[in-house]
């Protein structure tokens, strides 16, 4: 189809504000999928999208639709996530399109998640179509919503589009201005055919498939082309799009967006926001993404350790699927050989895991979850760690830095106390209040990211009763006195449950886990000391009590001197197993420690 003709379009929001219960109706009204075939979050194929409720993934889908000037229009889709840890793949989705359609929910109004979404959407330049949804609802607060969105985004409200996608108000509305607002693509230019690959997935038959969006010439079977950042020259076996399941097309022109499958078998030769150009005739690389970070680390490993290799197979296919994700093998005396993973937050983490489990049917443990501190050592030099198993001796450090983030958390006006103090407890502080409408506040405050790592998103909703939402950014590195704790069994340093904290949260921390240990560790035929230690000074103790065989059982009636013998030998015999006794923990209980 003609450039004139085609629009590429993404929808944007805060989690749970309506996204892929909209791009389903547009599905519906297009005519993409009939009737019969239509279901609740159609795009979202994950089985742990649909259990959840959210996007994890972005979803391109093309539709057809015959606008009322008469004419036909190609509109490319891509369905993208909202939450905070996903923002990666909405950048990358954005970067493919021209306009964006930005949902906001009437009941709930400007999230935290909508804001950071909309900056990145003007960040690129795209056109923004702002959607009132749910208007259905009985508490639904239309003029409010339109008063937010001209006083924290800066968008005139009559631009707004007021729908509600579960009863199918307003799609028609949706569709006409998707054609009348949004431009049509332009070529770039350049030399030769010009195309961004911003996602890609593992098939087992035909290999690595790209996702791509043409921006010069046309992409068909039988091109030579050439990965810029791979240096990977390849033949194009099919080009296609989808809708929503993928279908085989002739060729993909100026503007339209499809999949590209070529002899490409290893996940590692794809690069996301790579650019693909002809061989012959190579075209400049196009604006990609910026390198992603990742700020969470975890070791994962295989529970039975014939899995290894099986892991390393698995890893290397979801990190195709999902660019945001590293991994980078490990050891550990406790676990045997993993993989020491980085993710982008916490969600991501167990998304991560959740996946490895279902659709790789893998068995797997994960280690307490840490981020990367800067330690400056005394000789001048910076190291970075993430392993409490490569923290340093005290006496080499100068000085420890922890990662901050600045967290955006919107709330109701009669919990801002309670928030306050979650954040104090959290060792942050307020920067400064701001009075959004007259029922909700945005603090802006500076945290540490190791404190929000575990509980915190879900402390804010049940504080909140489920009103207040979040977002964060990063904000550097700043000095903290950090301790690195070790849990000894025996005396004896266990790897696998050292973790760095904060002096002030090392007791409790001690203390939660040597009372774990004391549930999860058997009884031996001796005392078994569980200690937290920081360096040589102890700061927490449990013990497990000697599992006591009844040496006087034969003994019955007679001389207590008999009996007395008897204990007595048995207290010599434990002291002598005890010196040289070593405390076997079954894998059993690491998996319960870190569960915990």
């Amino acid at each position: 189809m003609d450039a004139a003709h085609i629009r590429n379009f993404s929808i944007i929001a805060h989690i749970d504000h309506g996204k892929t219960t909209l791009s389903d109706r547009l599905l519906h009204m297009t005519g993409t999928i009939a009737t019969r075939d239509m279901s609740e979050q159609l795009l979202d194929a994950m089985d742990l999208e649909k259990e959840r409720g959210i996007t994890i993934k972005a979803h391109p889908v093309t539709m057809l639709y015959k606008a009322k000037n008469g004419e036909e229009y190609e509109l490319n889709l891509i369905d993208t996530p909202g939450h905070v840890d996903f923002s990666y793949e909405v950048s990358r989705s954005l970067s493919a399109c021209e306009g964006a359609l930005l949902i906001i929910d009437a009941a709930q109004g400007v999230e935290a998640q909508t804001v950071a979404n909309v900056h990145l959407a003007m960040k690129q330049e795209l056109t923004i179509i702002p959607v009132i949804n749910k208007i259905d609802l009985p508490h639904a607060n239309v003029a409010l919503a339109k008063t937010q969105m001209e006083d924290i985004l800066a968008i005139p409200a009559d631009t707004a589009i007021l729908a509600s996608a579960k009863e199918g108000i307003g799609i028609e509305d949706i569709l006409e201005a998707i054609i009348a607002r949004i431009p049509a693509p332009k070529p770039t230019g350049a030399p030769s055919m010009q195309a961004l690959g911003f996602d890609s997935y593992f098939d087992m038959y035909k290999g690595v498939v790209t996702h791509v969006r043409v921006f010069n010439g046309e992409l068909k079977a039988g091109m030579q082309v050439k990965l810029l950042h791979s240096g990977k020259t390849v033949e194009v076996k099919e080009v296609g799009s989808f809708n929503p399941k993928p279908y085989v097309r002739d060729r993909l022109q100026v503007g339209e967006t499809g999949y590209m499958t070529a002899n490409i078998k290893s996940p590692k030769d794809v690069k996301m926001g790579d650019t693909i150009t002809e061989s012959k005739n190579p075209s400049p690389v196009l604006p990609g993404f910026k390198e992603i970070h990742p700020m969470v680390f975890s070791g994962i490993y295989p529970i039975n350790t014939a899995d290894y290799e099986h892991l390393k197979g698995n890893l290397g296919k979801l990190q195709l699927n999902d660019s945001a994700f590293v991994y980078q093998a490990e050891s550990s005396v406790a676990l045997g050989f993993g993989f020491r993973c980085g993710f982008l937050g916490l969600l991501h983490l167990e998304i991560v895991q959740e996946r490895l489990r279902r659709e790789y049917g893998m068995d797997i443990i994960a280690t307490y979850p840490s981020v990367v501190y800067k330690i400056s050592m005394t000789d001048g030099t910076v190291k970075e760690v993430d392993n409490p198993a490569f923290m340093p001796e005290v006496n080499y450090i100068e000085k420890i830095e922890e990662p901050m983030v600045w967290a955006f958390v919107i709330c109701p006006n009669e919990y801002i106390g309670d928030m306050m103090a979650l954040i104090a407890e959290k060792r942050g502080t307020v920067d400064h209040t701001e009075t959004l409408d007259d029922r909700r506040v945005m603090l802006t405050s500076a945290l540490p990211l190791s404190e929000i790592l575990i509980d915190f998103h879900d402390r804010i909703k049940s504080i909140t009763r489920g009103f207040g939402s979040m977002d964060y950014e990063h904000a550097g590195y700043q000095p903290a006195d950090m301790v690195k704790l070790d849990m000894l069994v025996n005396d004896e340093s266990v790897d696998a449950f050292s973790c760095i904290v904060h002096r002030s949260k090392a007791e409790g921390r001690g203390r939660a886990l040597a009372a774990k240990l004391k549930e999860v560790i058997p009884k031996q035929q001796y005392q078994v000391a569980i200690q937290g230690a920081i360096g040589g000074k102890i700061i927490a103790r449990e013990t497990v009590s000697a599992m006591r065989k009844d040496v006087t059982a034969k003994c019955y009636g007679g001389d207590i001197s008999r009996k007395r013998k008897l204990l007595d030998k048995q207290k010599e015999g434990k002291k002598r197993m005890k010196s040289f006794g070593s405390v076997n923990i079954p894998q059993e209980a690491f998996i319960e420690v870190l569960k915990a």
